[in-house]
């Protein structure tokens, strides 16, 4: 017993490590040894654990995304108005994407690299299912609440609108002449601004 807890306390300690590393550096900027430095432990504890960076920044993402997978599949199940679940939506998903900055260019690539990885996450216990948002779009338009609109179109307008400004925030930054502060004023901002934006382009006045 005492010797598991040792390794879920060590895996703890390079998972925390690594996150705060992937967060300075990105991906390809962070090192091993960094990593293990920042755990406190040797390199080859830590290729013990995770043989090599992608496989510890595989995990990384894993642990992040199953905190948040669980948010949004209840949001999306919920018995909250179509209306309500956009307004939650982006406010959840901005709000996990400024604490874990590192997030959506892996997605971007990794989607593209390791579509397998993808399918994985699939298996996470909370993993979104859009079924009931699905129908209860359709029932909404049927109801006069909403423009026509398909459950799928809508659901990747979201996550489009909300994860673009992240993974494009070097370009944004540029166009706008932003800082790091004023572009993170910018995201809080956002949240009312692409909320209006989907909501008065759907429903029905």
């Amino acid at each position: 017993m005492a010797e598991n807890n040792l390794t879920q306390d060590t895996e703890g300690k390079i998972l925390g490590a690594a996150k705060k590393v992937f967060e300075q550096k990105g991906m390809d900027g962070a090192r091993m040894q960094e990593i293990a430095n920042e755990a406190g432990i040797n390199k080859a504890m830590l290729h013990y654990y995770y043989r090599n960076k992608q496989k510890l920044f595989e995990a990384v993402f894993k642990s992040a995304f199953s905190l948040l997978a669980p948010q949004l599949n209840k949001i999306l199940n919920d018995d909250s108005s179509i209306e309500e679940k956009v307004k939650s939506f982006t406010h959840n998903y901005n709000y996990f994407f400024k604490k874990h900055p590192y997030l959506p260019n892996f997605v971007i690539q990794e989607s593209n690299r390791n579509p397998a990885f993808f399918k994985k996450l699939q298996q996470i216990n909370g993993f979104p299912s859009l079924e009931k948002f699905k129908k209860q779009v359709a029932s909404e338009v049927k109801q006069g609440i909403l423009r026509p609109i398909d459950g799928e179109q809508l659901f990747v307008s979201i996550i489009s609108l909300n994860i673009f400004p992240f993974v494009a925030s070097p370009l944004i930054k540029g166009f706008l002449k932003l800082d790091d502060e004023s572009f993170e004023q910018l995201m809080e901002n956002r949240k009312t601004a692409v909320t209006d934006l989907i909501i008065h382009s759907i429903k029905i006045t």
